[in-house]
């Protein structure tokens, strides 16, 4: 029996060394991983396949989180699996349709913009319009950030319009201020987004813009309209720069069971991260893979290098078909100048204006497109969730004038 008892003591300690390198051997694993959503893993719509999770979930609070003016009960919640039960998770959440974000959106643009639109039926409207009030109406247009051009061709065209009208009724002056409006903001512009899936690849969305704008933000939200217009959706967390950001980007995709792409590695090279994340796309051959990228300063070379390198590096594998660059409304001509820098690294396909419902200088909308002939496709109109919606020139028009 003492023979034996050194034997035991030998294994019990040759057990303890192995079982202490198990963690060790797990950590020396591929970095880039994707971060699961919560989704319901027996739900066909959920993307399956791809990265390994390394570590459990970063500690994340359970709370629902509901969008405004919704009661938190009526949003609906997939069961967690039971695999993940144990781990603190955000419950799934489902998004609200387009409709019902439209209508809220509706009355909160005619909140914040309607004092542009009421000075200028106001001006128009008066018995005698001499220069002063020409004068007036071209000031009103150009605190709007309509742009110096589109504000001269707009106060031609209702010079002259006025001159054939003669006397004026009110609805007389709303009709042909809307009319003349519409024609700046321009409805026969492309504002779809491309997000429909090509035969063996997904659509790749790449989403740029300087610091602060709300850009992960603005990749969240978006994901929570394309899963209620229900697609796949996968997204890649290439802002490794900015602390946290990643974390910032999974946790979005969790509230709505969208994967997350990720770096574990504080600085990687995000062209490698937007690599992984449209690579791991094309294998769970999802419908939408969308890009977030560091925010970048429109004036620092090396980091606008950077970006166009991530566009190129995506493009080894699939086409980019949206790049949507994101811009602060309340920033103004400031903002126009980012984009024209932007459009020189990558080729902008379409404007998300974030921060709408802070200012009254809807303006800047036909600005940027008039300087660079690319639409305004979504606008941000709140903190909500469920705050972004596509853009309409009707309706943004009607807004500013009611």
């Amino acid at each position: 029996m003492n023979d034996i008892l050194p034997i035991i003591l030998s294994i019990v300690a040759a057990l303890a060394v192995i079982g202490g390198l198990i963690p060790v051997l797990l950590k020396t694993r591929k970095n880039i991983t994707q971060y699961p959503g919560t989704r319901d893993a027996n739900d066909p719509a959920t993307p399956q396949g791809g990265g390994t999770l390394l570590e459990d979930a970063p500690v994340v609070p359970a709370e629902r989180s509901a969008p405004a003016g919704v009661d938190l009960e009526d949003l609906e919640v997939t069961d967690v699996p039971d695999d993940v039960a144990g781990l603190e998770i955000i419950q799934v959440e489902t998004p609200l349709p387009v409709a019902g974000r439209l209508t809220r959106l509706r009355e909160r643009l005619v909140r914040s913009n309607n004092i542009l639109g009421k000075s200028l039926l106001a001006l128009l409207s008066s018995d005698k319009i001499d220069e002063n009030v020409w004068d007036e109406v071209e000031e009103t247009l150009l605190l709007a950030d309509l742009g110096t051009e589109p504000t001269m061709q707009l106060v031609d065209a209702l010079r002259e319009r006025v001159k054939i009208l003669g006397t004026r009724t009110p609805e007389q002056v709303k009709a042909l201020l809307r009319e003349e409006l519409i024609k700046l903001v321009d409805p026969t512009m492309d504002r779809a987004l491309r997000t429909d899936r090509h035969a063996d690849k997904p659509a790749i969305v790449l989403v740029v813009g300087v610091n602060g704008v709300g850009k992960t933000t603005t990749v969240g939200k978006l994901a929570r309209v394309l899963v209620a217009e229900d697609k796949d959706v996968l997204l890649g967390a290439a802002d490794t720069f900015r602390a946290a950001a990643a974390e910032q980007l999974a946790t979005w995709g969790q509230r709505v069971g969208v994967p997350t792409v990720k770096s574990d590695v504080d600085g990687a090279d995000p062209a490698s991260v937007a690599y992984e994340a449209v690579k791991a796309g094309i294998e769970q051959e999802v419908d939408v893979v969308m890009i977030d990228t560091a925010g970048r300063l429109q004036n620092k070379t090396g980091l606008m290098d950077e970006l166009g390198k991530v566009k190129r590096v995506i493009e080894k594998l699939a086409e980019v078909d949206e790049v949507l660059l994101v811009l602060d409304a309340t920033t103004g001509q400031n903002g126009l100048n980012q984009a024209r820098v932007f459009a020189e690294v990558v080729n902008i396909t379409g404007i998300v204006l974030t921060k709408l419902d802070g200012t009254a200088k809807g303006g800047i909308v036909v600005a940027i497109q008039k300087s660079l002939g690319v639409p305004v496709k979504l606008i941000g109109l709140g903190e909500g969730a469920d705050d972004l919606a596509p853009f309409e020139a009707e309706t943004f028009v009607d807004a500013l004038l009611n």
